[in-house]
């Protein structure tokens, strides 16, 4: 029942990013699933307690799973990692392995550094999770920096609309602030285009990307009042062209 709970777990913590793994074919949700699982996971255990400690502990129990796949140890006893054993190889670990590192971020309540900083924490966890579900799915390695590009693109927009949600416990999210930086920063991100690569279904969870981003680059007090995205009868139509 392992895919069964990654699947279940994708559709109540990543309902966008459910929708779009069952626009793909039976195949790829093989892949899908157990990725996006694995992905909140990882996304969750920052926010799992307010002591740093217990927070950096449960992301390096997953960075320790990733070990265990390079090294082909048994997987531990947990249905994410089961299950995500079952689909990556070890080409696959070094990417999530910073994925996971990269989350260290949202432990803390430090800015980024600098606009640097921010664009790798955006690589590194949207753009490493898009390639590794495009890499296993068939993209070959000619095509690694555009996925990744475009995935770092695909989690600007989603680090938008959880902005009001990081201010709301004292983080800062951006770097610069200012709404014409902030429209400047999701223009920017629209003009990366989609990849033409194998491993097309990988790129699907990118359907509302041009939507986000176009409101902020239009609106930019957008971000910050919390109405970015859609209706869900927008949503649906979205994925159905996508």
């Amino acid at each position: 029942m392992s895919f069964e709970h990654c699947a279940e777990l994708v559709e109540q913590a990543d309902p966008d990013r459910f929708m779009a793994a069952m626009a793909a074919p039976p195949a790829a949700r093989k892949v899908l699933f157990p990725l996006y699982a694995f992905n909140v996971e990882v996304t969750r255990a920052p926010w799992a307690s307010t002591e740093p400690m217990i927070s950096e502990m449960r992301l390096q129990f997953w960075r320790d799973v990733l070990e265990d796949i390079v090294k082909g140890r048994p997987t531990r006893a947990h249905p994410v990692a089961e299950t995500l054993a079952d689909v990556i190889t070890a080409e696959h670990c070094a990417g999530l392995d910073r994925l996971v590192a990269a989350r260290r971020w949202d432990i803390y309540k430090d800015p980024f550094e600098d606009a640097a900083h921010f664009n790798q924490y955006l690589s590194e966890t949207g753009g490493e999770l898009m390639w590794a579900a495009a890499s296993c799915l068939g993209s070959s390695a000619a095509d690694r920096d555009a996925i990744v590009s475009y995935g770092a693109s695909v989690a600007l927009a989603r680090f938008f609309q959880a902005i009001p949600e990081l201010e709301r416990h004292g983080r800062i999210p951006l770097v610069d602030g200012r709404p014409d930086a902030i429209a400047h920063l999701a223009q920017q991100a629209l003009e990366v285009a989609k990849p033409k690569t194998g491993g097309k279904a990988a790129l699907k969870e990118g359907w509302m990307r041009n939507v986000i981003l176009g409101q902020v680059a239009k609106s930019p007090t957008r971000v910050s009042n919390g109405s970015l995205g859609t209706s869900p009868f927008g949503k649906q139509w979205r994925l159905l062209i996508a």
